[in-house]
């Protein structure tokens, strides 16, 4: 297994700035990929942004090409997301997951999941 704690949320005026950050640990050498999620009060969980843990080859989701970033540093074993240029609809709480496996074309949806963090809060004030 691999355990997850997500830092870096917080209050931030639209048009402003987060960085986002995930610390791995555990079963490290299992994970194929890390990715962001994220879940807005009452909406589902969705996709934002994953790295392939080994080549750093990333996706994202349309709302989040050319404003956010993925990074992974697979010696501090960690995965970052930096967001710019945020919306007051970017509001939600941002989780990290690990994926032991390749997903193929599930890498979208969080069943494609194993191992998740405790989320943390962003707030975007308009």
């Amino acid at each position: 297994q691999v355990q997850l704690v997500e830092s870096g949320g917080g209050l931030v005026q639209a048009g402003g700035s987060l960085r986002l950050s995930c610390a791995a640990s555990g079963r490290i050498a299992n994970v194929y990929a890390m990715a962001w999620f994220r879940q807005a009060p009452g909406k589902e969980r969705e996709f934002v942004a994953v790295v392939n843990w080994s080549i750093g080859s990333t996706r994202y989701a349309d709302f989040a090409e050319g404003r956010f970033t993925i990074s992974r540093d697979n010696v501090k074993n960690t995965v970052d997301l930096q967001m710019n240029s945020l919306k007051p609809e970017d509001t939600a709480v941002y989780y990290c997951a690990a994926d032991y496996h390749y997903s193929g074309g599930t890498y979208h949806t969080a069943d494609a999941y194993d191992s998740w963090g405790q989320g943390t809060q962003v707030t975007v004030s308009s």
